[in-house]
């Protein structure tokens, strides 16, 4: 996985756009809200995040997502199609940068999920002593995936009557 970050920006803002083999991860426009309300309303991808979302809920996401620091739409290079959310947030969880994602589910199990997130975390490590990123436990996938980036199992809780996991990667350890 490359990027390719123009010398002149900041090698850790939320908003520059990113480059890896597949994929562009960029700032979210007007035309990717259809597609990303897909998302938020799809039960499949909603599963482990409590379910789909409401209509006045969408509504305001629908109108704040859109240029909004940290969320990065995830566009296939080959034909600029959207295929899911990556969204990093600086002082999330206990002050960490956290990380977290979201895929249509035509574009399950083709590997674009882990190249995105991927290069999230190791951007977001240029510029933070490290990363977290939670998902439900019986999420396997999700699990798998955060694994297969580098993060590693840091603790179990209860949450929105659900048992979570922590995931945390450092800067000092390489994937």
């Amino acid at each position: 996985m490359s990027t390719s970050p123009s010398p002149a920006q900041d090698p850790a803002s939320p908003a520059r756009s990113l480059r890896t083999e597949r994929l562009l991860l960029r700032p979210v426009r007007g035309g990717d809200v259809p597609a990303l309300t897909r998302l938020w309303t799809d039960p499949d991808v909603r599963r482990h995040l409590g379910g789909p979302v409401t209509g006045p809920v969408i509504r305001i996401r629908q109108r704040r997502i859109v240029g909004a620091p940290g969320f990065h739409a995830v566009i296939r290079a080959e034909d600029g199609v959207l295929l899911g959310l990556v969204t990093v947030e600086d002082g999330g969880r206990g002050g960490e940068t956290e990380v977290s994602y979201q895929f249509l589910p035509e574009h399950w199990g083709h590997g674009y999920a882990r190249e995105a997130v991927g290069a999230a975390v190791a951007r977001a490590l240029e510029g933070t002593p490290s990363v977290v990123a939670v998902t439900q436990e019986a999420n396997h996938r999700s699990r798998r995936l955060l694994e297969a980036v580098g993060l590693e199992h840091a603790e179990s809780f209860v949450e929105w009557d659900a048992h979570q996991v922590l995931y945390r990667r450092r800067g000092d350890r390489t994937a």
